[in-house]
């Protein structure tokens, strides 16, 4: 099992200490560090900077929105950033949800997973640098009746292929991972729940011939180290709450969905009324600790440390940390410390 970063958004007033995090990262010998974009910073000008100012770390995008680029602008800017870090960027992909693609993107949210099929083909054939055709429900290239033609990447990637990653949390999802994507990104990555989703990832593997063997599976998990659980969970109440409560509409919140499919339905239920009734600290407060507990890494080093072996026995490839609490010294401490817990537990 090796060790990922995810830094999170950027612009947050915290992006020196980001900075100097993914250096630290890099030094310890970190496999990659990952970056998001919801409606504020892009992940792709961040990946660059990081890039620029690291060695041997991986750069990822945790996620590029699909309703945001075209898939062909989406493999320009993978093979321009993975030439640029020479051979370093892992690209992760995701649908993002029904209030951001159409209220910031303006595209339809509707048939998420045929808009993932098509736009993950086309990518990986403009990769490939195979004249660009294609025919489908979402996407036609070149479209017909006009001067358009069917062009090839003029740029030459590093690599023969760039590592694809999809953020998914439903069934069908999982399995469109498992078919067309060599990793996926997790989230609220429970050890004890793990065994049914990777089930989904497993269908779709089986569909083009393939085990899991290989697949990278990389959940992100908050890490907060120190004696008192209760105050190490604290930091994480407004992630949780923000996500089950908060992260779509009543209808359509995917990791509302989850924590439900979790088996924590009523809790669940409790934090998206407080929080879409506008009562934060009461929605954080509903938060489960138990949910909590089992989908992060929290309490002294010892207990992180047996914690570990549980995410390696889930399956677990690359165990993303998210440090989401203390100065940038405790969190640099947090980089570090994971590392000698991953060596003591014979898991590096």
């Amino acid at each position: 099992m090796e060790l990922g970063l995810n830094l999170g958004y950027w612009g947050m007033g915290n992006d020196a200490d980001n900075l100097e995090l993914a250096r630290e990262a890099d030094r310890l010998g970190y496999s990659v560090v990952w970056a998001a974009e919801a409606y504020g910073s892009d992940a792709v000008t961040v990946l660059t900077w990081i890039a620029a100012q690291t060695e041997n770390i991986d750069v990822g995008s945790a996620v590029m929105q699909i309703p945001g680029r075209t898939p062909a602008n989406t493999a320009m800017t993978a093979a321009t950033l993975d030439t640029l870090s020479n051979g370093r960027f892992r690209l992760g992909l995701g649908v993002s949800g029904p209030q951001v693609s159409e209220g910031w993107h303006g595209v339809r949210f509707a048939k998420p997973l045929a808009r993932t099929r098509e736009y993950v083909s086309i990518v990986n054939k403009a990769l490939a640098r195979e004249r660009l055709t294609f025919d489908g429900e979402f996407f036609t290239l070149p479209l017909p009746d006009g001067p358009g033609k069917a062009l090839t990447l003029t740029v030459h990637p590093v690599r023969e292929h760039i590592p694809t990653y999809l953020a998914a949390i439903g069934p069908k999802n999982l399995e469109l991972a498992g078919e067309l994507f060599d990793g996926w990104l997790a989230i609220f990555y429970s050890p004890e729940f793990a065994a049914e989703l990777l089930e989904s990832i497993a269908a779709g593997r089986a569909k083009v011939g393939k085990t899991l063997e290989g697949f990278d599976v990389v959940p992100t998990v908050p890490v907060v180290i120190g004696d008192d659980l209760e105050a190490c969970a604290a930091p994480l109440r407004a992630y949780a709450a923000l996500y089950v409560g908060g992260m779509g509409s009543r209808d359509r919140n995917f990791y509302n969905q989850l924590a439900t499919r979790m088996g924590y339905g009523e809790a669940a239920e409790e934090v998206q009324n407080r929080y879409l009734g506008k009562d934060v600290p009461g929605a954080m407060a509903a938060v489960p600790f138990e949910f909590i507990d089992r989908t992060s890494l929290i309490g002294p080093r010892e207990r992180i440390r047996e914690r570990l072996h549980a995410y390696a026995d889930a399956g677990v490839t690359t165990l993303t940390v998210a440090t989401y609490a203390g100065s940038l010294e405790e969190r640099l401490a947090t980089v570090r410390t994971m590392v000698e817990l991953m060596d003591e537990a014979g898991l590096a």
